[in-house]
Parts: structure tokens; C-alpha cells; sequence
């Protein structure tokens, strides 16, 4: 017979496993249910169509662009904030209430609200009253139309996702800078390493699991980008800011196709399980933990 001992890591945990399973598991299976349906969220039946909603997924040119805006806009997203925050981490990191109170601003858009730091992004990007066109102007560089332009659009949304996450990340850098034993920059001074020695060979490795943690969150983050773009540009100029979870949005609540809307929420699961399936596979292997 169980024992009240044994029994009880699995009462525990029951709570919460209850609240994964049902906002977790059952909303993916039920998103993968509907996906072989034809439903418009009113009637009360459903055409059971197959793998009609993927091929027509597959076959669109549209979504094909959709399925590119999401990998360039993550690229560049992810790219700019690690790169930057980085350099910003390697240049805060030193004591001082300068460096303190910079470490402070930089975080500050990040507890900023989405929907105040895009309001505040559409005035900067506005083309006749921004304060970035009338910039431009003062140095006799061309003026923008930032985001009503399909050139230059989906550019203006990652610098508003940079903008936003780039001083977390960098506190995040800083915290793993903070955490590497003095002893090894010590060693590599007295072999009179030079400074991008002791980063390639020190600072970097021992800054790993920092970089590979701040990566999976950036790249799923982008991914998932939704906020941005309604407020900002609605998935325009011509659908060149448009991304999955927009695309998913639009035709499942605005044009009621929710099975079209389900197949393409099966897509961009099983591209972030590809994605993440091969980052831990191959890049965790050259994550160095102490």
C-alpha cells in the first residue's frame, strides 16, 4: 500500500500541474484540433477539411513574407540587443554613482509600459513633427517616413524592441560579469594577456550560460512580438511588419478563419521547437558552467 509519505511530493505538485495542463497543454491541443477544421467562431459545426489549412498556409505568398518578417525581425532584434547590451555591461561595470545611475536609465524602458514607450516611438518616427526627422534635418541628412514606409518599417520596430529590452539585458550581463572570480583577470594581468585576450579567452566563456539564457528569452520573445505592431503599424505598409502572432491575430479575430489561424499557430510551434531543439543540441555544448 502507498504511504501517505510517498504520496505526498505528487499532492504537491498537483496544484500546479493542474494549472499547466489547463492553460498549457489543453490550449495546444485544441489549437492543433482546430487546425484540421474549416470554423468561423460563430456556427455551431465544423468542416472537418484535413491538411487543407497548411497547404493553403504553405501556398500563400503572403504568409511566406509574414513567415521572413518574423525571422529578420528576430535576427536583427536579437542581434542589436545582445551586441549592444553587452558593450554597454563591459562599460558599467565598475563602481561609481555615474555608472549606477546609467545602469538605472537604461533599465527604466523596460518597466515602461508597451503601450506608452509605442505612443512616445510614433511621435519620434512621426514624418512632418519627429523629433528624429527634424534631427535628420539639422545634420542635412534626407528625411524618413520610418513607419509608413514598407523600406523602412519593420527597421523602426526593432529599434523600439531595442530601445525597450536592451538596459535588462544588460543588467543581466553585468550580474554575470560580476559573478567571475577576480583571481582569473588577476592571472591573465600577470601573463600580460592583452584586453581582447582575457574577453576571448576569459570574460566570454565564463559568460556563457549569461549569453545563452539571455538569447532563448530574446529569440522566443521576438518571436511572439505582438504589441508593437498592433499599436503601431497594424501589420502595414503592404504586410511588411507583419509577423507570425499578428498573422494568427488577424485571421483568427479579425477575419474568423480560426482553423486558417490554428494552422499557422502549429507553424510557429513547431518552428520554436525546431529552433529551440537545436540551440540546446549544438550551442549548450559550449556553455561553460563553473
Amino acid at each position: 500500500m502507498i504511504s501517505w509519505k510517498q504520496l505526498r511530493p505528487y499532492v504537491m505538485i498537483t496544484p500546479a500541474l493542474l494549472v499547466f495542463i489547463i492553460f498549457f497543454i489543453y490550449p495546444i491541443g485544441y489549437m492543433i484540433q482546430l487546425s484540421f477544421f474549416d470554423w468561423d467562431f460563430v456556427s455551431p459545426t465544423r468542416d472537418f477539411v484535413g491538411l487543407q489549412n497548411f497547404s493553403d498556409l504553405l501556398g500563400s505568398e503572403g504568409f511566406r513574407q509574414v513567415l521572413n518578417n518574423t525571422v529578420v525581425y528576430t535576427f536583427l532584434t536579437v542581434t542589436f540587443t545582445i551586441v549592444i547590451a553587452l558593450l554597454l555591461a563591459l562599460w558599467l561595470n565598475r563602481a561609481g554613482g555615474i555608472f549606477g545611475f546609467v545602469q538605472g536609465a537604461i533599465f527604466t524602458p523596460h518597466i515602461i509600459a508597451l503601450v506608452s514607450v509605442a505612443m512616445l516611438w510614433m511621435w519620434l518616427f512621426d514624418p512632418q513633427y519627429g523629433l528624429i526627422n527634424w534631427m535628420l534635418t539639422l545634420v542635412g541628412l534626407p528625411q524618413s517616413e520610418w513607419l509608413t514606409h514598407p523600406n523602412t518599417s519593420l527597421i523602426s520596430l526593432v529599434i523600439v524592441a531595442v530601445w525597450k529590452s536592451v538596459g535588462f539585458n544588460a543588467l543581466v550581463f553585468i550580474a554575470g560579469l560580476q559573478s567571475i572570480p577576480k583571481d582569473m583577470y588577476e592571472a591573465a594581468e600577470l601573463d600580460q594577456s592583452s584586453r581582447w585576450t582575457t574577453f576571448y579567452k576569459i570574460t566570454l566563456p565564463m559568460l556563457s550560460p549569461t549569453l545563452f539564457f539571455l538569447v532563448v528569452i530574446n529569440v522566443i520573445g521576438s518571436f511572439q512580438v505582438f504589441e508593437s505592431i498592433q499599436i503601431m503599424t497594424q501589420g502595414g505598409p503592404i504586410n511588411s511588419t507583419s509577423t507570425l502572432v499578428y498573422y494568427i491575430y488577424e485571421y483568427g479575430f479579425r477575419y474568423f478563419q480560426i482553423g486558417y489561424a490554428s494552422a499557422a499557430g502549429v507553424i510557429l510551434l513547431i518552428v520554436i521547437s525546431i529552433m529551440t531543439f537545436f540551440y540546446f543540441h549544438l550551442l549548450s555544448k559550449r556553455v561553460h558552467y563553473r
